[in-house]
């Protein structure tokens, strides 16, 4: 209020010089009227003096404001210091909000879920990248845009129009081949949040899952179902000596083959819940081949012609045993579907890039082409009674591809009909080096290396 005290000052001293103006002429009613006269003539030019400075500030204010308000002293200076001063703290408060809205709509950007939010009328009011992705919607351009005219997947709009949201719907985008699941929640005064997140995957592995339970089971209830009529066969039915061995043969030919498949569901379970083998372990290949070879040759019974490597000289630095595992599966597979009289394969050779790669080669029927990609899911044959025939569970390409990638290699898998098949497992340089190349005394016997791994398996 510094403004207030100089007016009346210079208004009283108006009056007072009026006044003595009058009295100079010695005339009462020049007295009054000097003092009206001068009273106006100061508050006329303080009118003049306001309106300037009134009109300066209005200036200002119809302006973008971005410059510093009109610097008077007296009333309009005060005024145009108190109106900058709410303006530049109401700016700094919009400034602030601003930067909380953009950090808050960069959390949300962030999200693993899609985002985005609706008015009342159901358009769209914001999203983020991940809900435009699920959605196939540009941010910008669909913005005001009524959500049912751009996604017209019938769950979804069945979902939003119907109003009850306890529950999340799944709905398929057929364009992606992808399975979304999206939740809507209101809030305010009658606008929605839509979140969607992409489980295409998590439904591929339920259903892998359902398949492999499944499959399992029918696995095992086809023996066991066996197994039982065999059962009751004796107990129910006078049998001679020889029916009696023979039912009891098959009996444990069924055994073994429920034995074979929770042996290799437990090394599938071992494979993947099991750390990766340590690179300072070293495996040389001529015992685990000769292993391998004495089981080729008894599940042979001398019906094919088995080739063997040398002495290759070569260690892998891995487990033993899941390499064991890996190789006598695609021996045993050869063996299986390969003819009688046919030939199966077996070489270790080293690439150019030092990679090392154990082949088995066979003369069977061969695999059409369509087949190749799918041959080491679990369960997944090319012939299912042939198989079962053979005594296959399905789970052996399934344990050789788990093994390669847990060795940082691969399966490489070539066949034609009619010309037979060859299963490369492919093992990284870094895992692979020559026995020649080392000192004698660094080179573990094979006994000592299969006792170590079976203590560290234990």
């Amino acid at each position: 209020m510094t403004w207030l005290l100089p007016r009346i000052l210079t208004t009283l001293l108006a009056m007072v010089v009026g006044g003595v103006a009058g009295t100079f002429v010695q005339r009462r009613d020049a007295v009054v009227l000097g003092a009206m006269l001068g009273c106006a003539l100061v508050l006329g030019a303080i009118a003049v003096r306001d309106t300037v400075r009134g009109y300066g500030l209005l200036g200002w204010l119809r302006g973008s404001q971005e410059g510093e308000a009109p610097r008077h002293v007296g009333l309009w200076g005060e005024l145009a210091y108190r109106i900058e001063r709410s303006i530049r703290l109401r700016e700094q408060q919009a400034q602030a909000e601003r930067n909380r809205l953009t950090q808050f709509l960069a959390a949300i950007e962030a999200s693993p879920n899609g985002v985005m939010l609706l008015d009342a009328g159901d358009q769209i009011e914001w999203c983020n990248s991940l809900a435009a992705d699920h959605f196939s919607l540009d941010p910008q351009r669909d913005r005001r845009q009524p959500i049912t005219n751009l996604v017209r997947a019938p769950a979804f709009v069945a979902y939003l129009q119907a109003g009850r949201f306890d529950e999340a719907v799944e709905v398929p985008d057929p364009r992606s081949k992808r399975e979304l699941s999206v939740l809507v929640r209101e809030y305010d005064e009658g606008q929605k949040l839509v979140l969607s997140q992409d489980i295409t995957e998590r439904e591929r592995s339920d259903g892998m899952r359902r398949d492999f339970v499944a499959n399992v089971s029918h696995e095992i209830r086809t023996p066991l179902t066996v197994l039982s009529g065999f059962i009751e066969t004796m107990a129910n039915l006078p049998l001679t000596e020889v029916e009696r061995k023979r039912v009891l043969v098959l009996m444990a030919q069924q055994a073994d083959r429920m034995g074979t498949l929770v042996a290799d569901l437990l090394i599938l379970a071992q494979l993947e819940g099991s750390p990766r083998p340590t690179a300072d372990r070293w495996v040389a290949l001529k015992p685990l081949l000769d292993r391998v070879a004495v089981d080729a040759k008894a599940l042979s019974a001398g019906r094919h012609t088995l080739v063997f490597p040398a002495d290759t000289g070569l260690q892998v630095a891995g487990a033993q045993e899941e390499l064991f595992s890996a190789i006598s599966n695609l021996v045993g597979n050869a063996v299986r579907y390969t003819p009688d009289g046919g030939t199966i394969k077996v070489s270790c050779d080293v690439q150019a890039d030092g990679a090392g790669v154990i082949a088995v080669t066979d003369t069977g029927p061969g695999i059409a082409r369509e087949h190749l990609p799918r041959l080491t899911e679990r369960f997944y044959r090319v012939d299912g009674s042939r198989s079962r025939d053979t005594g296959g569970t399905g789970l052996g390409l399934a344990i050789v591809k788990h093994v390669a990638q847990r060795h940082g290699g691969e399966l490489d898998i070539q066949s034609e009909v009619g010309k037979g098949s060859v299963f490369r497992l492919v093992l990284p340089a870094v895992r692979l080096r020559g026995a020649a190349a080392l000192p004698a005394a660094t080179l573990p016997a094979a006994g000592q290396t299969a006792a170590a791994d079976s203590a560290l398996a234990s």
